[in-house]
């Protein structure tokens, strides 16, 4: 009796044991595997490299797993790790933040920059060009060459593309003679101000940091239109990473980019500070996207 007994005791112990130990390896393996994030190109890489670089330090210091930074080379390139989960979190303009969203169902937008909440873009001529700025969009834009930024940007294409068709009635190759597209803000504004397109549009930020490190020549290329506001970029996570890190895991992410404080990250970007973001915020970029045809209803 007393052997039976101090088996059943042993097995429950034993058995017990092993439990915690596998609960554990659950957790370690959980805590070993690293959160990848990633973040439009819509600038010279090593710019982007230097900023998310910071990022990525502090989120790994805030979240206490290793987290790592990948540069894609496109922004499609963007969305496609965010839907096959080789990134769980990425750094998204409005409209590849809407793409990736759609692509991967649960997955949330959780923060943007404040001033993300209403975001221009800047339309921008060659001065010899003479063209002025102007309270809206000048009828005198067509017939020239006009360059976007990438075919997937918020600010360099698809609302400044919107705000074109709204004023002229025509499509961008209806109104000017050559359309290209760059790839990023940066190249947008290299092109116009050397002469190699009369017109193009950039997103504002960009131009007050070129503004602000001597790289624009104001005699060669000015503002002609600031358009409206609109939200545009965002920090999303993909709506399975709590399985994945467990429960409370995309809030606590969430949480730690609101209470970015540093001054190197956030003028990195640059923005004053994140605040709370969801995906109702970004409806109207949806329907402009619809609307034009690049997501379709």
């Amino acid at each position: 009796m007393i052997h039976y007994l101090f088996g059943q005791i042993f097995g429950v112990v034993f058995y017990g044991i092993l439990f915690l130990l596998g609960q554990t390896l659950v957790t370690n393996t959980a805590l070993a595997q690293p959160l990848v994030f990633t973040a439009i190109p819509d600038q010279d890489t090593e710019r982007l490299q230097e900023r998310f670089n910071k990022v990525a330090v502090y989120l790994q210091e805030k979240l206490a797993i290793e987290v790592i930074y990948i540069p894609v080379k496109t922004y499609s390139a963007s969305i496609a790790a965010f839907k096959n989960n080789a990134v769980q979190l990425a750094w998204f303009g409005g409209l590849s933040g809407v793409q990736a969203r759609l692509a991967v169902p649960g997955s949330q937008a959780i923060a943007l920059g404040e001033e993300d909440l209403n975001f221009v873009s800047y339309f921008i001529a060659h001065t010899s060009t003479g063209i002025t700025e102007a309270a809206t969009l000048p009828d005198n834009l067509a017939g020239r060459t006009f360059t976007f930024g990438s075919k997937g940007s918020t600010s360099g294409r698809l609302m400044p593309e919107y705000f074109l068709r709204q004023h002229f009635e025509k499509t961008p190759s209806q109104i000017f003679r050559r359309v290209g597209f760059s790839g990023n803000h940066s190249k947008s504004l290299q092109l116009v101000q050397s002469g190699s397109y009369e017109l193009g549009v950039l997103n504002y930020k960009v131009w007050e940091a070129e503004l602000a490190a001597g790289k624009i020549n104001l005699k060669k290329v000015r503002i002609i239109w600031k358009s409206p506001s609109y939200p545009d970029y965002n920090w999303s996570i993909r709506g399975d990473v709590d399985k994945i890190w467990g429960i409370g895991f995309l809030e606590k992410v969430k949480s730690v980019l609101l209470a970015i404080t540093d001054k190197e990250i956030l003028q990195a970007f640059p923005r004053k500070k994140f605040v709370a973001a969801d995906n109702k915020l970004f409806i109207p970029i949806l329907k402009t996207a619809q609307n034009i045809g690049i997501i379709r209803k």
